[in-house]
């Protein structure tokens, strides 16, 4: 489509693909399917208009801004929604399946001990800054690319969007809870009796009382979507932000990797992945990370090479004649 980009098609068929599966595998775990169908059109259109005008009128400074960073708002919409389609191929969730692979590879389970042991407010806290740290390196390093670079940014938003796109996908097809399924009772699914604690440790008091601990109980309870724990979208796309400061932003790419790897280790510590989680996160990194810059390269190749062709064709017969 013309004036498209990749992060264009990649949310316009995200968009579509996901309200196809909502059509023809809906069952009675989406009773509102009729509704995100209708939602999904109307933010396709909207989009499609929104590109549109923006060709047309590129100097536009707010309307600029929305065609830069217009992604980064959906992601919250759409995380949300995964959590309302994940029963469509899978009846429960597949904890138990990782909780037995960890429970076989360390002897206990990580998520449950690790706060255990360290159950100190100033340790707990650096974990939570660490985790929470990951919306900032969303909105920071992509605050910083916008104002300095365009071209620059759209790079990070579009590789940034093609991970979290395909980390949704996978949570609809494969709903796993994380940890914190020990902690809460769901209405129609209860772990089998072999993968149940014989005791489920508490969070400590003292941990309770951070403003970290809050802070992050406060946006769990907001923006959770149940099921979206494999692999760690967290983990994932802080280590995309890091490959984007290695590239643009080397003042902060030790500090920013420092505080990544942390950010993978908190996610164990608070209890919201499992250790299995994180490498997938890892992994999907390391995988997505190469094929989202050739698939970002070939379209920004080919978009240049149209504009050029379109420069071309605009030259009348005069053009051509010498002074």
């Amino acid at each position: 489509m013309k004036h498209y980009a990749f992060i264009d098609y990649a949310t316009q068929i995200y968009l579509w693909v996901v309200g196809a599966l909502a059509l023809f595998f809906h069952n009675n775990s989406v009773p509102h399917w009729p509704w995100l169908l209708a939602g999904h059109a109307l933010a396709s259109t909207l989009l499609h208009l929104m590109i549109q005008r923006h060709a047309s009128h590129p100097s536009g400074r707010v309307l600029d801004f929305i065609r830069h960073y217009y992604p980064i708002p959906l992601y919250i919409g759409l995380f949300r929604e995964t959590g309302a389609l994940n029963q469509m191929f899978t009846s429960g969730y597949l904890d138990p399946t990782l909780i037995r692979f960890e429970t076989k590879c360390f002897g206990f389970q990580p998520s449950l001990e690790f706060m255990q042991a360290w159950p100190y407010l100033l340790v707990s806290e650096l974990f939570y800054a660490a985790y929470f740290s990951y919306y900032l390196m969303i909105a920071g390093v992509g605050l910083v690319l916008f104002l300095r670079n365009r071209a620059q940014f759209f790079h990070f938003v579009s590789l940034v969007s093609f991970i979290f796109y395909i980390c949704y996908l996978v949570y609809i097809f494969t709903p796993v809870m994380g940890p914190r399924i020990f902690y809460r009772a769901l209405a129609d699914y209860q772990l089998p009796a072999d993968v149940e604690p014989a005791m489920v440790p508490d969070f400590p008091a003292a941990i309770q009382a951070g403003l970290l601990y809050q802070l992050m109980a406060f946006i769990y309870w907001i923006f959770e979507a149940p099921g979206a724990a494999f692999p760690s979208s967290h983990v994932a796309v802080a280590f995309c932000t890091v490959y984007f400061s290695w590239l643009y932003l080397p003042r902060i790419r030790w500090l920013h990797l420092a505080v990544a790897l942390l950010l993978c280790v908190s996610t164990v510590y608070c209890r919201y992945h499992y250790v299995v989680d994180v490498v997938a996160g890892v992994l999907t990194a390391a995988l997505l990370l190469p094929v989202g810059n050739w698939l970002f390269s070939r379209f920004e190749s080919s978009r240049s090479n149209m504009g050029k062709v379109n420069s071309a064709s605009l030259k009348t017969p005069l053009d051509s004649v010498p002074p």
